[in-house]
């Protein structure tokens, strides 16, 4: 490549100036694409990595993975609308790239004629690393009167080498695999010096790139290069040599790194030994604040953690990030190292720079083995990051239903579930704001939320659910009993918030629905807009909203609706939901919960039959039940299956009581009041079980065996009082007296606490002023 410069205008032919091919470009005639590369080109990074990674930014960007494409040639196979260069590679990955990092290379050298066409000395230098061809019979080709091809170099193919020596006929002897092989300077590839991946892949070494300049092997003369070039290749010889001069520093530092910090992010373990015995400083930063346990966890060296930990190393350490080893390891996706890290004792739930917490980021990289491994070792669910999210929190808010599940399954405390932000918005409030209907479902069914909870603008999460049109949502909540009629700050209910945001194509779609069972079922007919806010209204509606509750502007409901035909659906929704349950005020919503419980779990078509044991839940039909291997309610295995018939004693109705402890399910409820023994077994009755709550329901007022003694609830109000104020007793003692938020977890000398990150930011002691000499985290 040359840099042009434009010293004057001169005439010339009939071409304009400004249509010149800029720099690095084949000429307007060869352009197939940007910097003239087409579909199915050779290309090359040749670049520094520094200058790969700038030149990226806007064109894909840059990540770990990307350093294979160094020093390895790929294949053009796209290119995007934004003329950014789509690559494969031998591995079967496909990187985009900015065309200005990308060297097309000339696959025509393939024959003896082109070998004669070697490139001049001048390409390459003495100590220039340079990758072998991998192609056997190619390489045999051109090595014909070029130092000739021998069966022992077939190790080198695709291998990087160094350049030792140029001879005067440009070829090169090159130190590869141990031993030196002269070459053909076309059957070599230049790679790039700063390349550290590409040197670490031909050793098996995973390097970064920040330690590149460790792998140069001339000699500056300076003792701490050596000793650190030393230590970053694993010469455990050349570095005992090297500790054993009087004017060598086992600290010393070189290119921002101890020696330490290399071979700790290599795994030479024999160099480490080394250094340790020599009385290495274990706790020196570089300029991120990494030590050499963090250099350890990023290089996925479990057995230098636990080497470096037995010579006294913190495995807490934080550097500049406030990131533990743990924080690296978790978001590097080293499972190893997360295991021997928690193996070895080290803080679980330590918080960084922006607070989060290892939790945090294995939810994040839906990592759900580091998540469970984490909340095996105790690792604390309600730590907040600095956005006031707690582990629920955070997994509501990505989306991450199986991350969900596995916090669920360890809930420390079941109130958890409904821990609120700053904002008042719980788990499920961040579940129904962004549609995540697979962790809404699981906060509701395995964490049994509260439906109602209202944040700092008294909005229920139906509220959110309706505000957004998320149709899935709301029927979730409403199936499932939440009340309908929660006003917010401006007294709107979800009905209100419904009408407010419905459209006149809405309207119209409206008109057709004329069949009320179907809004009882479902969120409008098939040919309706699921999104339709009109919809959501007259679902709403069918299911029991009040159509005459007013805001704080005096407006109800159907103030909010100027058009004539959505109010008489409206009214025709709630009057049909009315008749259908005379029977009482609440009769139909009593009802309704009732046929959701009845319905199959599987199907949803059939009515549920089928008795499990030995949970004795009832969850499917007699059709599905043989599909089901654990209970679906309480994941229980499913050992027996039987299904429930008629009554034994009246044969009128179907057997509706459970009898236990015998797990027979034989009579209606009204036989079953009259008996003291089992009509199948002959069993004592100690207790029986509605069919309703079999099928995991509320258990109804009901009429109990002759004998059996109903305990009531007369103090059940001044116990529910008498745990609510035991509960704040307990979150007064356990909270942080500063923030008044997370959980007290550091404790001072003085024997006063806070939590991590109030403690960290103190100088003495906010109860008793004492200046804090020592920070004790409590485990």
């Amino acid at each position: 490549m040359a840099d042009l410069k434009v010293v004057s205008d001169a005439k010339g032919g009939s071409f304009y100036r400004d249509h010149l091919p800029l720099l690095g470009e084949q000429g307007p005639g060869a352009r197939a694409g940007p910097g003239g590369l087409a579909i199915g080109d050779q290309v090359n990074v040749d670049l520094d990595l520094e200058i790969v990674q700038s030149l990226q930014h806007g064109h894909g960007g840059w990540t770990d993975g990307m350093f294979e494409c160094l020093g390895t040639t790929g294949t053009v196979v796209g290119i995007d609308e934004d003329h950014d260069i789509v690559v494969s590679y031998p591995s079967g990955n496909r990187w985009t790239f900015n065309p200005a990092v990308l060297t097309k290379v000339n696959t025509h050298a393939t024959t003896a004629a082109a070998a004669v066409e070697a490139p001049s000395a001048t390409q390459f230098a003495v100590g220039d690393l340079v990758q072998i061809c991998n192609d056997g019979e190619r390489i045999k080709l051109l090595q014909r009167g070029h130092g000739e091809w021998a069966e022992a170099m077939m190790p080198t193919l695709g291998k990087i080498g160094r350049v030792q020596q140029i001879y005067h006929d440009s070829d090169l002897k090159v130190e590869v695999c141990g031993t030196c092989w002269t070459y053909n300077p076309t059957a070599v590839t230049k790679v790039a010096s700063s390349d550290g991946a590409a040197i670490g892949n031909s050793s098996g070494e995973r390097l970064s790139a920040l330690l590149k300049k460790l792998f140069e092997t001339h000699v500056s003369g300076d003792v701490n290069e050596e000793l650190v070039k030393a230590a970053a290749n694993g010469d455990h010889a050349k570095v005992e040599e090297i500790l054993q001069r009087p004017e060598a520093d086992v600290n010393g530092v070189f290119a921002g790194h101890t020696a330490l910090q290399a071979a700790s992010q290599n795994g030479h373990m024999e160099v480490i030994k080394s250094l340790i015995k020599h009385s290495v400083d274990m706790e020196i930063e570089d300029k991120d604040g990494d030590r050499a346990v963090h250099h350890a966890a990023f290089g996925d060296e479990p057995a230098v953690i636990e080497l470096l930990h037995r010579g006294g190393a913190d495995l807490n350490a934080r550097n500049k990030r406030r990131q533990t080893p743990l924080h690296i390891g978790v978001n590097k996706g080293h499972i190893s190292v997360v295991k021997t890290l928690l193996g070895l004792s080290c803080h679980p739930s330590l918080q960084d720079s922006e607070g989060d917490t290892p939790l945090h980021d294995a939810i994040s990289k839906k990592r759900d083995d580091m998540l469970a491994l984490l909340l095996e070792h105790q690792a604390d669910i309600t730590v907040t990051n600095n956005n006031g999210f707690n582990a629920l929190h955070h997994a509501a808010l990505r989306g991450n239903p199986s991350a969900m599940r596995i916090l669920l399954a360890k809930l420390p405390r079941p109130w958890i579930v409904d821990e609120k932000k700053d904002d008042g918005y719980t788990a499920l409030h961040l579940a129904a704001l962004n549609n995540h209907v697979e962790v809404a479902e699981l906060l509701v069914h395995q964490g049994k939320a509260n439906l109602d909870v209202q944040n700092v603008n008294q909005q229920s999460a139906l509220h959110l659910a309706v505000e957004r049109q998320h149709t899935q949502i709301v029927r979730l909540l409403v199936r499932e009993g939440c009340n309908l009629n929660v006003a917010d700050k401006d007294g709107d209910t979800p009905l209100h918030e419904a009408l407010r945001h419905h459209t006149l194509s809405q309207l119209r779609q409206l008109q057709d629905m004329q069949d009320v069972g179907k809004l009882l079922m479902g969120l409008g007919t098939p040919g309706a807009d699921k999104k339709s806010s009109a919809s959501i209204a007259c679902f709403l509606a069918a299911n029991g909203a009040d159509l005459n509750l007013k805001n704080k502007k005096g407006q109800s409901p159907l103030d909010l609706c100027p058009d004539p035909n959505l109010c008489k659906a409206l009214a025709k929704c709630h009057k049909e939901r009315n008749s259908a349950g005379v029977m009482a005020p609440n009769a139909a919503h009593i009802r309704n919960d009732q046929e959701s419980l009845e319905e199959c779990m599987v199907c949803s078509d059939l009515k549920r039959d089928t008795l499990f044991g030995p949970c004795t839940h009832i969850a499917t039909c007699s059709l599905c039940s043989p599909r089901v291997k654990k209970c679906l309610i309480c994941k229980e295995h499913v050992q027996s299956r039987t299904k429930i018939e008629e009554c034994v004693v009246c044969s009128d109705k179907r057997a509706s009581i459970l009898f236990k402890p015998c797990g027979h399910m034989c009579a209606c409820d009204g036989c079953a009041a009259l008996m003291k023994k089992c009509v199948q077994c002959r069993s004592s009755i100690e207790k029986i079980v509605p069919f309703i709550v079999c099928c995991g329901g509320s258990p109804p007022p009901m009429p109990q065996p002759a004998g059996f003694m109903n305990n009531g609830s007369r103090d059940m109000t001044r116990d529910i009082q008498k745990l609510q104020q035991q509960l704040q007793d307990i979150k007064d003692q356990t909270c942080c007296p500063v923030c008044m938020d997370r959980l007290k977890n550091m404790i001072f000398l003085c024997g006063h606490g806070t939590c991590q990150m109030c403690g960290d930011r103190m100088t003495e002691c906010p109860i008793c002023r004492k200046s804090v000499e020592k920070r004790i985290l409590l485990y």
